[in-house]
């Protein structure tokens, strides 16, 4: 027994050392750790997964060959002849593993060519090169399907601008920060321009410079990332590098003077823990100053709007040709934080976190009310409160609107690598509060106290705190990942949500009776705070049938708290051939959106322009309201969609690469604010799932770069976007949707934008020329003759960028956006015979004009909106250092 018993151990000691332990770390080409890589000795199941860090360590018998596997990477095999084995993995086509992409699918990352997706992938040096002072107006000049423009009335919407995918409303983008939801914003646009009655995440708070890369995926996604999916889903990937940081000073102004644009940032980054972590941080102020773009004012159609003599308008206009009127872009400052880092608690664990907070202070102004506005026979305190006192020192006031913005959002999360299992666990919390005041207004009704004292008129204040709205959201997330072999990955999880709106409460001067002159505040019954909260769940099935032929499906499951439960689905493939140069990829899917807690709550009073009658008073009411049940109208249920793309991806050479994608997507019960129609209870609109609706187009990405010139290198990249349909395809559910609404809708936005670009490195400098095409874009004013409509012509903005690299360290930039100063223009079209004879009368035509333009107040953009900036030539320079 004893001689067996050492022969057994004889015979495990030879074993042992017939057996070697190797260890390295995997990489992709740009020196990116890649976890869960799978490493397997050759002819065997003993297997292990690389780590966080891509480490890996594995016993294998002498001689033994390693395979190295990695969804959407070549396969690599190395000879077990070392303790040490690094390798780097290239992608499977040999493209620049920068293109990596994580947005698209729930199972394992692959490129940006070899997806059954179309992605953008926009870096932070191309966001950068734009010049533009925001997040997304630097994407409005980088992405043909990205649009957004300051709205030409701007009250609370100054705070944060409209912006769409595809022409589908802001709010059927989802926004992720590193993966997470980011949360939407509390404010509803309530102005008849684009964007009307949504709302969005305020992009436009995130520092560009802490941003790394943006991820855009032009397809539906409601079953991979749940609601507002729909056009698509806009993934910021945060900046994690610890090699040292640098700070930019950017100024700039406008060819006119005006717009002086002043901002200082710093980005830093370092080790945490011996290695075992990191953290990057970004600080960022900022300051724009306000600029002005008014029109000069039509004496006539002023005085027929307002009943006034046509002397005294004339009088009046003779001192303030614009009369008094303030409109372009408002006064903002902000100051943005942001901080993101990770921590190894172990080879397989990871600790994970970041977090933002921005404030943000917008000062602007609403219609000037002239003295023939708000005359001193009806109102005669007005020239204590505007003037000296005297009737001859009133010459009318203009009130001020200051919005206060306090945005924020930050996730925590935990990271495991077991077995080849990826678990992801997060909490992500987030919110935006948006607080108002009113100056230099007064509330002009004609209410007593118990004495029979007048309670405003000449006793009104002067200044008002409106209210506001404020948002939040808690998110947690669990994702379970695994590569199960060298064909298939899945990838499952859940995800809860809670969200809760608020409308603050305004002091009582400012919504008693008629409110605050210009912008009422948040009554008491129309104030108060809502909850809901969301159960999700989904599986995600990855199917690499052979190397070039990939199956891609998705399930979701949603039950929201108020309105129910939703099932949507996701199939998806790609298929490359002729040596992976070519890719053919299509999906098919179904989605979702649930109406946002603004959209079913919100109610209020607002200010308007009415064609021919000046600034009128209208209201909102919402869903869950009396008085929406005592004249029928219906409670919110959740938009549905069936989106549809087809695509074909080439690389031809090593320098040259273009995608076409053809998308149609159908959405069902549509939710709009509808017109305002009078009832019982006034002049008021609502929201309500009003009708169908499909939208269909192309786009086109192409890039050819390294083209030797001369001692430089020289790059042209092409993208364009081109709207096929974008129409209603369904009776509306009820009549107040006019033609205003549908174009605001379908057409206000470009019909195709192209965008052409050229890039050329000589030593030390860099030169960047983009051309961006702003297509037609077509709009129906409310008042407008229903014989004509607006169509704002084609123009091509041009936008010349220089860098010089002083040394290592120093670079200076500068940027001239519209170099050739191109302006919005637009003209009136005629829809029939009548619309021709209506243009051959001057007359007529000027009174049309002066009808959508408030008497040539917004004569350059109409007041229901343009296609793109109104500011003209702006001039930026900036200068960055590294440390």
């Amino acid at each position: 027994m004893k001689k067996i018993t050492l022969l057994f151990l004889l015979l495990n000691v030879s074993f042992l050392f017939a057996q070697k332990e190797i260890s390295g770390v995997v990489k992709d080409n740009t020196g990116a750790a890649l976890p869960g890589v799978n490493i397997v000795e050759k002819g065997t199941s003993n297997g292990v997964s690389t780590d966080f860090d891509g480490a890996y360590k594995i016993r294998v018998s002498e001689g033994a060959t390693i395979v190295f596997s990695y969804i959407g990477f070549a396969k690599v095999e190395k000879a077990a002849t070392s303790d040490r084995i690094d390798v780097v993995l290239s992608e499977e086509g040999g493209q620049a593993l920068q293109e990596i992409v994580v947005t698209g699918s729930r199972t394992a990352p692959r490129s940006n060519t070899t997806t059954a997706l179309p992605i953008d992938v926009i870096s932070s040096k191309d966001l950068a090169s734009t010049g533009q002072a925001s997040f997304d107006k630097a994407l409005q000049y980088k992405i043909p399907s990205f649009n957004t423009v300051q709205t030409p009335v701007n009250d609370a919407t100054s705070l944060l601008d409209p912006y769409e995918i595809r022409n589908m409303g802001p709010s059927r983008t989802l926004i992720l920060i590193n993966g997470k939801r980011k949360n939407l914003s509390s404010l509803l646009y309530v102005q008849t321009s684009p964007g009307r009655g949504e709302t969005g995440a305020d992009i436009s708070a995130i520092p560009t410079d802490a941003i790394e890369r943006v991820e855009i995926l032009r397809d539906g996604a409601s079953a991979q990332y749940g609601s507002d999916a729909i056009a698509g889903v806009m993934n910021i990937i945060l900046k994690k590098n610890t090699n040292g940081g640098a700070v930019t000073v950017r100024s700039g102004i406008t060819a006119e003077g005006d717009g002086e644009m002043l901002g200082v940032s710093l980005n830093n980054g370092s080790e945490v823990g011996d290695g075992k972590g990191f953290v990057n941080y970004t600080v960022d102020f900022s300051k724009v100053a306000q600029a002005n773009r008014p029109g000069t004012v039509d004496a006539a159609g002023e005085a027929s709007d307002f009943g006034a003599d046509l002397a005294d308008v004339q009088a009046f206009l003779a001192k303030k040709p614009d009369a008094g009127n303030i409109n372009g872009s408002p006064e903002t400052a902000a100051a943005k934080f942001l901080v993101n880092g990770a921590f190894d608690l172990s080879e397989e664990t990871q600790l994970y976190y970041n977090a933002a907070y921005v404030y943000k202070k917008v000062n602007s102004f609403a219609n000037y009310r002239t003295p023939y506005w708000r005359m001193l026979s009806d109102y005669p305190y007005l020239k204590d409160f505007f003037g000296d006192g005297t009737a001859a020192s009133y010459v009318g006031y203009v009130p001020t609107f200051t919005g206060d913005l306090n945005d924020y959002n930050g996730t925590l999360g935990y990271k495991a690598v077991k077995n080849g299992w990826n678990t992801d666990a997060s909490v992500t919390v987030g919110g935006n509060t948006q607080t108002y005041s009113v100056e230099n207004s007064h509330n002009r009704s004609d209410i007593q106290d118990e004495n029979g004292n007048n309670v405003y008129l000449e006793n009104s204040p002067i200044t008002f705190k409106p209210g506001g709205t404020s948002f939040n959201h808690v998110v947690g997330n669990l994702d379970i990942s695994k590569i199960l072999s060298d064909k298939i990955s899945i990838g499952f999880g859940s995800e809860i949500r809670t969200e809760t709106f608020e409308v603050i409460e305004g002091d009582k001067a400012s919504w008693d009776g008629q409110g605050a002159d210009s912008f009422a505040g948040n009554r008491p019954e129309n104030s108060g705070k809502w909850n809901r909260y969301n159960l999700g769940a989904y599986f995600d099935l990855a199917y690499d049938i052979t190397e070039d032929f990939l199956i891609n499906g998705t399930l979701r499951y949603e039950d929201y708290s108020d309105f129910g439960d939703a099932t949507v689905w996701k199939l998806s493939s790609r298929y490359k051939f002729a040596d992976d140069k070519v890719t053919l990829r299509g999906s098919v899917s179904t989605g979702f959106r649930a109406p946002t807690l603004h959209q079913i709550y919100t109610q209020k009073s607002q200010y308007s322009f009415v064609a021919g009658e000046g600034i009128q008073v209208s209201g909102i009411i919402n869903n869950v309201s009396p008085q929406a049940r005592l004249i029928g109208v219906p409670k919110l249920d959740a938009e549905k969609s069936t989106n549809i793309t087809i695509g074909i991806g080439a690389k031809p050479s090593r320098n040259f690469n273009f995608t076409i994608d053809y998308y149609n997507i159908k959405v069902e019960d549509r939710i709009l604010l509808g017109d305002i129609v009078s009832t019982d209870y006034g002049d008021v609109a609502w929201f309500e799932n009003s009708f169908d609706s499909r939208t269909s187009g192309l786009d086109f990405v192409a890039n050819y770069s390294n083209i030797l010139v001369g001692e430089g290198t020289l790059g042209f990249n092409l993208s364009g976007n081109v709207t096929i349909d974008n129409e209603r395809i369904s009776p509306v559910r009820s009549g107040n949707f006019s033609e205003t609404l549908d174009a605001l809708m379908f057409t206000s936005r470009p019909n195709t934008k192209w965008i052409l670009g050229a890039n050329y490195d000589l030593g030390k400098f860099g030169f960047s020329l983009n051309n961006t095409y702003f297509g037609k874009t077509t709009f129906k004013q409310a008042g407008l003759d229903s014989n004509l409509r607006t169509e704002f012509i084609p123009k091509i903005v041009t936008d010349l960028g220089v860098t010089f690299s002083a040394t290592e360290k120093l670079t200076l930039s500068l940027n001239v956006n519209n170099l050739l100063n191109v302006l919005p223009e637009w003209e009136f079209k005629a829809e029939n015979a009548a619309g021709t004879a209506l243009l051959n009368d001057a007359a007529q035509v000027k009174n049309q004009s002066n009808l959508i333009t408030f008497n040539q107040r917004y004569s350059q953009m109409t007041y229901d909106g343009f296609h793109f900036s109104q500011l003209g030539t702006m001039f930026n320079l900036s200068l960055n250092y590294k440390f």
